[in-house]
């Protein structure tokens, strides 16, 4: 399960949506997402399932890495599409057993919110696979530099983000070998109540939180070397520019976002 999690990785290439301007990835994501909530009819999801499939298309990621990412979110797409199944009234009973009904108002949510869900985390994903922590940063930073007006620290916010996205496949493959070590010591994490699966899992985090802090401590002693002192004065080696593809993307994102919330306004 823990392999699962690729958040936070990144997949080098040279396909046109790794040369995309990090800004643009970030507010196409944005677009994106405010379309999903926008959307409310087969039509406007189909709509968005293809711009994703096209994107993924053009990255080469893959869509097994897409997938295999929702592993870890399975239960919560579940849970909630269970939810939305049996405790949404509305429209005429489908099911009805004893205190058990599902209407078709909750049938209709059910698929829709797990639909909502995958696509979500599948877009999201995609914008990390094809953009590396550093341009993400420089990203973030352009586009919350008006902040800076209001003395909001900016450039610490965006590094600290890129940073706790960067160690997440570090901390999982760090847990993953804390728990073969345990196991191999004859630990068990699987057998026994709740309580004692809870007590287990004790040797795993001291062990876990003490690497955490030890890297951390050693990545600010690099930084420290190297004389990093925040943003202030800093040049970059790549300046990020706005090119005609980015002009082409958030035109075409944008467009689509605003086709989704009329479509979504007649039902579609």
């Amino acid at each position: 399960m823990l392999k699962d999690i690729t958040l936070g990785q990144y997949f080098p290439g040279n396909t046109v949506a790794h040369r995309l301007d990090p800004r643009t990835k970030i507010l196409l994501v944005l677009f994106y997402i405010v379309a999903l909530f926008c959307a409310q009819g087969v039509v406007t999801y189909a709509l968005l399932a293809l711009c994703l499939a096209i994107c993924v298309r053009i990255s080469h990621v893959g869509i097994r890495q897409l997938v295999r990412g929702l592993k870890p979110v399975l239960f919560i797409m579940i849970f909630t599409g269970v939810l939305n199944l049996f405790f949404t009234p509305g429209g005429r009973n489908l099911v009805e057993w004893g205190v058990i009904r599902i209407s078709e108002q909750g049938l209709h949510n059910a698929v829709f919110m797990v639909l909502r869900i995958m696509l979500l985390i599948m877009g999201t994903f995609l914008m990390t696979y094809t953009t590396s922590p550093i341009s993400l940063t420089d990203g973030l930073e352009r586009l919350l530099n008006w902040m800076k007006r209001f003395h909001v620290p900016v450039h610490e916010l965006a590094m600290m983000m890129s940073i706790a996205l960067r160690f997440i496949p570090t901390l999982i493959e760090e847990t993953d070998k804390i728990m073969s070590a345990q196991k191999a010591r004859g630990a068990d994490f699987e057998s026994g109540s709740l309580i004692q699966k809870a007590k287990a899992l004790i040797p795993i985090l001291v062990p876990l939180f003490i690497s955490a802090f030890r890297r951390a401590d050693e990545l600010a002693t690099a930084m420290e070397c190297r004389c990093y002192h925040g943003g202030e004065g800093r040049t970059r080696l790549h300046v990020l520019r706005y090119e005609g593809r980015d002009i082409t993307a958030l035109c075409l994102g944008g467009a689509i976002m605003v086709g989704v919330i009329v479509m979504s306004r007649f039902g579609l």
